[in-house]
């Protein structure tokens, strides 16, 4: 990727040509234009390169983690460049579905049966025609789980697939129940409190794939989800290690901060929206054991959490379904090296959340925070249709832990992700 150093310097100085054509066909009038134009235009340089353009910070519970981060993942050592025209937190989250890119991927669906009766469905990118590694029984294997109401379709799974695919991996595409046209065989849909079908997942591909490396990465309510997952299950997963882009920590802050009145307009009732019509497609199921009228009725997520979510999962009130679900208590005992990629703008997982003691205290544990980014962001570049800051935190972190092995000798240090995504 060519410096944006560069490309920032290139930029100023083209717009100054540009301005400076401008006013000698006279689209500006006078010197005096061409002076205000100019003068703002460095004074929003200036801001931008001194409050804007920062190093991320990096925060690591074991030296050797941080050590391998900044050795084989220099992106985490680079001064992230937010696009300088949309650099604030709601721009950011609200843009990148729109201008971003959507590679083309084609998948095979295959749908595995719960324990409860359900199915779950997972797409997969097998990538056969693999140059660097032909033999698809060890194939390093890169699960990607979608989070909310999001399915293998949207742009960041399509980039990472694609990201994985450029290194010759095969990915796989957890889909939440209900959410890609699949039916609902019984009245359950999901949570991230509750991790059984996200096991019978891993079971299923390891099955499938014995020798085959696996690497995950998770995001927003699947990276929450797979943190509380690694947090119960300790050192009894096939997974080696994640990366989690924009988890929310404590789910009573999460949804504090998405009820203030901007963000409720913008997000909050939006999201609720898509929960709602996610519902009621199953309805002829689901209004067998709960009130979907009352549900449909909700305005906020906390509503609608209270009136289906918790219900569903069994929990005496909504607090306490909110404190299950908040993987800031259960990440002490994640017992694999997780990476955690998170903006300090992020409205969905506000900055005064993120556990940076916790992480200290845990030495598997590395948290890499963006002054800007927004919630699944992280744009960069003048337009910002291709790669972005997280998808290249993805890549060089799946490439340092397949292609340069392990850098401890112990297996604890053997890193795969889960990539859980969010959809807005």
């Amino acid at each position: 990727m060519i410096s944006l150093d560069i490309n920032l310097n290139v930029l100023t100085r083209d717009l100054s040509l540009y301005l400076e054509n401008q006013v000698k066909v006279g689209l500006f009038g006078s010197g005096v234009g061409l002076s205000l134009v100019l003068g703002f235009s460095a004074a929003y340089t200036c801001y931008y390169l001194v409050s804007v353009a920062k190093k991320p910070q990096l925060v690591a519970g074991g030296k050797k983690f941080y050590k391998f981060l900044r050795e084989q993942c220099p992106v985490v050592s680079e001064t992230y460049y937010p696009t300088f025209w949309c650099w604030e937190s709601r721009i950011q989250t609200l843009l990148r579905p729109f201008v971003t890119a959507k590679p083309g991927v084609t998948y095979r669906n295959e749908l595995i049966k719960a324990a409860d009766g359900g199915q779950i469905s997972l797409d997969w990118f097998d990538n056969d025609e693999s140059p660097t590694h032909p033999d698809p029984a060890s194939r390093p294997t890169v699960i990607l789980l979608p989070g909310l109401t999001g399915t293998s379709r949207e742009s960041y799974i399509l980039h990472m697939v694609q990201q994985s695919r450029d290194l010759g991996y095969r990915c796989v595409v957890f889909n939440n129940r209900g959410v890609s046209g699949e039916m609902l065989l019984t009245p359950r849909t999901y949570c991230a409190a509750n991790t059984e079908d996200l096991e019978t997942v891993m079971e299923h591909i390891q099955r499938t794939n014995e020798a085959a490396p696996l690497m995950a990465a998770g995001v927003s309510m699947g990276g929450m989800m797979l943190a509380n997952y690694l947090g119960r299950k300790g050192r009894a997963t096939c997974l080696k290690g994640v990366v989690l882009f924009s988890a929310g920590w404590d789910v009573f802050e999460c949804t504090a901060s998405l009820e203030k009145p901007l963000d409720r307009f913008i997000f909050n009732s939006y999201l609720t929206s898509c929960l709602q019509a996610s519902v009621d497609r199953h309805r002829p199921v689901l209004e067998k054991a709960y009130d979907i009228d009352h549900v449909m009725k909700a305005k906020t997520i906390r509503e609608f959490d209270e009136r289906f979510t918790s219900i569903m999962f069994g929990y005496p009130t909504n607090d306490d379904y909110y404190h299950a679900a908040s993987p800031v208590h259960t990440l002490r005992s994640v017992q694999v090296p997780m990476l955690c990629l998170n903006a300090a703008d992020d409205v969905f997982s506000p900055s005064h959340a993120i556990p940076v003691e916790a992480a200290k205290q845990n030495p598997n544990v590395a948290l890499l925070i963006t002054c800007h980014g927004g919630h699944i962001g992280f744009l960069e570049g003048f337009w910002p249709r291709q790669s972005t800051y997280m998808d290249r935190v993805f890549k060089q972190f799946a490439q340092a832990v397949i292609e340069e092995g392990t850098y401890s000798k112990s297996p604890i240090w053997s890193i795969a992700f889960l990539v859980i995504i969010e959809k807005h």
